[in-house]
């Protein structure tokens, strides 16, 4: 991906930050229930427009169950840049037997050796991304 070194920070377009989103395969997810806000790392995917994960029965299938909204951030660092996607949306825990055996058909493998039984989809209703080229703070004028 090729980005504009002179300014040191750059918003990037929807299509750059879906890219990215494409591209990797962890991230965290902010999760809010009853007062308290907990955030998780987790391995993800995307597929038509929205955002898999797999999941065991704990907390964080819980707070997807009581309050919908989340929010997602993913990024990336080299020696001389970085980047960070972040993604507001609503999540909800697959159910039927064919949304869940299509979820499987897409291949999303656990992060850790432990029993994922649940899919939870979010679908994005805001994505934004910034770019960052690295260095030194200039000195003052």
């Amino acid at each position: 991906m090729m980005f504009n070194h002179d300014d040191p920070i750059l918003e990037l377009t929807d299509e750059q930050s879906w890219k990215l989103l494409a591209n990797t395969k962890h991230g965290r997810i902010v999760l809010s229930a009853a007062g308290e806000t907990d955030i998780f790392p987790i391995n993800y995917l995307v597929h038509d427009g929205v955002l898999l994960m797999r999941s065991a029965p704990g907390t964080k299938l819980a707070e997807v169950t009581i309050n919908d909204k989340v929010v997602f951030e993913t990024d990336g660092i080299t020696s001389d840049e970085a980047w960070s996607v972040v993604v507001k949306g609503t999540a909800r825990v697959l159910q039927s037997g064919e949304e869940i055996a299509r979820a499987e058909s897409f291949g999303l493998k656990t992060w850790v050796p432990t029993l994922k039984d649940f899919y939870i989809e979010v679908k994005p209703e805001r994505i934004s991304g910034r770019h960052f080229n690295l260095g030194e703070q200039p000195e003052r004028m």
